[in-house]
C-alpha cells in the first residue's frame, strides 16, 4: 500500500456510537469522508439521521441505527442488525458515554455510579465483544475507545466518570493482547477538554476553565474536529502495526 491511500477506508463498514454530535459526529463525518460507509448510532435515531444527512450531502455513505449501550438487549439488536445487513464490521468507535454525577466522589449515589458503569465499562466491553465476532469472519478490524485524559488523571468532582475511563485504557489493552492474533486492532483514544455539550458543565465554566488553563501547555479546549484525524489514523492502514496505545489528543495535559 502506498502512501497516497494509507487512509483510504474505501469498502469498509464502521459503527461509531454516541454519533449524534460532538466528538462521535466528528469521527463519522471524517470516516465517511475517507470512503467508509458508516453507522451512526446513539440512544435517539432522529438525531442520528441529521448526521447522516450531512453525510450524504458531503457525498458519503452512511445509515442511522439506534442503540443505547447500557441496554444489554440493544447492544446485542444493533450488531445482529449490522450482521445480517452488512454481514461483516471493519471499524467500531466506542465513542457513547455518560457522566451523570459531578461533585465530591464521596456523595457519589448508587443510581448514578451503575449508570456510569452500566455505560462506559459494560456498554463498551459487550459491544466490543459483538463487533470483535464481526470482524474476525471478514480477517479482522479496528477498534478504537474513547476513554479520557481523566483516566490518566483524575478529574475533579468526576471520580465515578475517572475510574471508568481508566478502565476503558486497561480493557483496551486486555482486548488488544487477547485479539491481535485474529487480526483485530484495539487501542484508545483520549481527548481532553473538548468543547461539546457532554463537556459544556467544565469548558463552559470560567472558574473551572480557569483552574485548568494553566495545566494545558496549549492554553485553549480542542473542537471536536480535532480528535477524529487521530481515529482515521488508529483505524486505517496508517496503523497497522500498533494496538493497545492510548494515544492522548490533549494539548500537552498529561505532561504534567
Amino acid at each position: 500500500m502506498t502512501n497516497a491511500n494509507l487512509f483510504d477506508l474505501s469498502g469498509k463498514v464502521a459503527l461509531v456510537t454516541g454519533a449524534s454530535r460532538g466528538i462521535g459526529e466528528s469521527i463519522a463525518k471524517t470516516l465517511a469522508a475517507y470512503g467508509a460507509h458508516v453507522i451512526v448510532s446513539s440512544r435517539k435515531v432522529e438525531s442520528c439521521e441529521a448526521v447522516v444527512a450531512a453525510i450524504r450531502d458531503a457525498g458519503g455513505s452512511a445509515e442511522a441505527m439506534a442503540c443505547h449501550i447500557g441496554e444489554m438487549a440493544q447492544i446485542e439488536a444493533v450488531f445482529a442488525a449490522i450482521g445480517e445487513k452488512h454481514g461483516r464490521l471493519d471499524i467500531l468507535v466506542n465513542n457513547a458515554a455518560t457522566n451523570p454525577y459531578f461533585g465530591p466522589i464521596v456523595d457519589t449515589d448508587l443510581s448514578s455510579f451503575q449508570k456510569t458503569l452500566d455505560v462506559n465499562i459494560r456498554g463498551y466491553f459487550y459491544s466490543s465483544v459483538n463487533g470483535i465476532k464481526l470482524m474476525t469472519k471478514n480477517g479482522g478490524g479496528s477498534i478504537v475507545n474513547v476513554a479520557s485524559v481523566n483516566g490518566v488523571i483524575p478529574g475533579d468532582m468526576q471520580g465515578i466518570y475517572s475510574i471508568t475511563k481508566a478502565a476503558v485504557i486497561s480493557m483496551t489493552q486486555a482486548f488488544a493482547k487477547e485479539c491481535a492474533q485474529s487480526g483485530v486492532r484495539v487501542n484508545a483514544l483520549l481527548p481532553g477538554a473538548t468543547d461539546t455539550k457532554f463537556a459544556a458543565a467544565l469548558v463552559h465554566n470560567p472558574e473551572v476553565l480557569n483552574k485548568m488553563m494553566p495545566h494545558v501547555p496549549m492554553r485553549r479546549v480542542a473542537h471536536p474536529d480535532e480528535m477524529a484525524g487521530a481515529v482515521l489514523y488508529l483505524v486505517s492502514n496508517a496503523s497497522s502495526y500498533t494496538t493497545g496505545t492510548a494515544l492522548n489528543v490533549d494539548g500537552g495535559y498529561l505532561l504534567g
